[in-house]
């Protein structure tokens, strides 16, 4: 099903054409005077100079093209436009009728995904959007990688591609070897620091993830003050790396027990991943890379190190080399990056990978991606993004912290959204305490959720718990209590109509109204927008565009809800039609947060 933009552009092409003018100068966009018009078109004063008129002339000549065509419209049941005109200096106005918008939403209303034309030629796409070191918990850092990159791999698999998610965990470098080094200096006299011990490891680790998770930041310390401790955690991550039985075997430990406690956090956030895969798992690749990178000529000696050239005689700024390996031998992030793309290729061959990561990362995917491909670890042909995301901050202004300084856990941020919606929620209504704390969970993740992700994912946004969580505004809350309001009204019509629980698929079958008031309207044009919303937010990778549009169109629902008496509408046609409408509208909203990655509850 075609966008109706399309559409409205197909007729306007037609109108240039008959007038003897080229159809590219017919672009049809969204009024940026909703109050005067719905539609625009601006090809009139573009086209001026080459057909040499005045563009008033030209675009009076279209709209009386157009008028005398209404009959031969693409609507099946009547004109595209109620109202055409030319307004100086050259702009063609337009206002869509009733009949081709019901007609439209009508055919939305019966179709799979509301008539998205979803990707001709699908693509294999990789969402790389975790990036937590395992061992340590995740912290309020970690939160705009993983709920923009759950919304990215969401939006890529509606619109028809093969996606796969990946947590790409730090998990192999010094921090393992500072843990094993704490751990032997507590309890040496653990089996696992026995060279002689040849006999079954415990399968039960020695630790707790509490334990471990106070392990770390307590080695990591002492390395910064005892240069003795550090020598002896870089040795014992060499071990590990090279093999040690039994480190290797309290490697394993520390990755059970955390891939356990980062899935339980996770789940919390309801994001998900098809791949746990670390830094650990592309080890194998690196040296036969690196040493391609030399035969191949890219790789070469500065100042003991490897490294590639990276710069392109376009750059209007220093792109420093790509290091590939230290002076001392020792792998970099590029290396393992490098040595990943090069295991996604072989595992999963995609046609793009998009990596969702803090923005102040962007020069070194700029190297990587270019010694990519530079090196021949990537085809030319496949796609890179880098998707730099903004800062989370407090309100004033810094990167968001605890009350006492520190770097918030993010389970500790969940928490705090979780009990402020229950407070709200008590507040507003006498509930059932056990169903409130549920509630309180499902719209406290959407206020979260759409409190990041209403933002462009580049810049930085201000974290305000008490702006979040409010049910006024362009909030997570007011969009699921729109829908809630959505949702007693049409339960409310099933009760009074008497239809059984057996019988409301006959809603479905129910068409909507050509429109006879603007807040009708209004709402009908926010719907008919929802193909090119989709569409323009998979390719900008843009979740903040469905987040405007679901705003938009809440927004909508609610001026009609309060200018029309749905349910007390006498006329039962009429009010079956509405029915149909705000039942489109929930869908529709239904579908848009799914793929933000939350949900709305029966009631609030």
């Amino acid at each position: 099903m075609k966008k109706i933009i399309d559409l409205i552009t197909e007729t306007m092409e037609a109108a240039f054409e008959k007038a003897g003018y080229e159809s590219k100068y017919a672009r049809v966009t969204l009024s940026n005077r909703p109050d005067l018009c719905e539609y625009q078109c601006n090809g009139a004063m573009a086209l001026a100079k080459a057909a040499k008129k005045p563009p008033m002339e030209i675009a009076e000549q279209i709209a009386d093209i157009l008028k005398s065509s209404q009959d031969e419209s693409i609507s099946s049941k009547g004109p595209v436009f109620s109202d055409i005109s030319a307004v100086r200096p050259g702009f063609i106005n337009l206002k869509l009728s009733g009949t081709f918008l019901k007609d439209y939403l009508d055919e939305m209303n019966r179709s799979e995904n509301f008539g998205l034309e979803t990707m001709e030629k699908p693509k294999r796409i990789l969402v790389d959007y975790g990036g937590p070191n395992v061992a340590k918990p995740l912290h309020v850092g970690h939160l705009r990688a993983a709920i923009i990159g759950e919304s990215i791999k969401r939006l890529a698999k509606y619109m028809g591609n093969e996606v796969i998610g990946d947590i790409h965990m730090g998990d192999w470098g010094l921090q393992m070897g500072l843990i094993i080094t704490e751990l032997k200096h507590r309890e040496p006299s653990l089996p696992y620091f026995d060279e002689s011990f040849d006999g079954e490891y415990p399968k039960e680790a020695p630790f707790t993830i509490s334990e471990l998770e106070e392990i770390y930041p307590c080695a990591s310390a002492k390395s910064k003050e005892d240069e003795t401790f550090r020598e002896e955690a870089l040795k014992a991550t060499f071990e590990l790396q090279n093999g040690n039985r039994g480190y290797r075997a309290i490697w394993d430990h520390i990755m059970r027990i955390s891939r356990e406690d980062l899935k339980k956090n996770y789940d919390n956030l309801d994001v998900h991943f098809e791949w746990w895969k670390g830094e650990s798992d592309v080890q194998k690749y690196i040296p036969d890379m690196v040493q391609k990178m030399k035969d191949d000529g890219y790789a070469y000696e500065s100042e003991g190190a490897i490294v590639v050239d990276v710069k392109e005689d376009s750059d209007t700024k220093e792109i420093p080399p790509c290091m590939i390996l230290k002076s001392d031998g020792a792998s970099l992030y590029t290396t393992t990056d490098l040595a990943t793309l090069k295991e996604r290729r072989e595992s999963f061959d995609p046609d793009q990978v998009i990596y969702v990561v803090d923005k102040r990362q962007e020069m070194h995917f700029v190297q990587v991606f270019r010694c990519a491909r530079k090196t021949g670890i990537v085809d030319k042909d496949i796609k890179l993004d880098f998707l730099g995301f903004g800062t989370m901050n407090g309100k004033d202004g810094k990167p968001f912290k605890t009350r006492e300084g520190g770097v918030m856990r993010l389970e500790n941020l969940i928490s705090d959204i979780n009990d402020e919606m229950y407070k709200k929620i008590m507040e507003n209504h006498e509930e059932d305490p056990e169903t409130a704390v549920a509630t309180a969970k499902t719209v406290g993740l959407a206020a979260l959720k759409y409190g990041d992700l209403s933002n462009q994912a580049t810049k930085d946004y201000i974290f305000d718990i008490d702006k979040f969580t409010s049910f006024e505004g362009n909030t997570g809350p007011y969009i699921l209590y729109t829908m809630v309001r959505i949702k007693s009204i049409l339960s409310r019509y099933i009760a009074d109509e008497g239809i059984k629980e057996d019988e409301k698929a006959v809603l479905s079958g129910y068409g909507l109204n050509v429109c006879d008031n603007d807040a009708e309207k209004k709402l009908m044009l926010e719907l008919s927008k929802y193909s090119a919303v989709i569409e323009a937010s998979f390719e900008e990778l843009a979740p903040h565009k469905i987040c405007g549009y679901i705003y938009d169109t809440a927004d909508a629902f609610n001026h009609f809800y309060h200018e029309n008496k749905i349910l007390s509408e006498e006329d039962k046609e009429k009010r079956s039609g509405w029915i149909a409408l705000i039942r489109l509208t929930l869908r529709i909203l239904e579908q848009c947060i799914e793929l933000l990655g939350f949900s709305a509850p029966e009631r609030m």
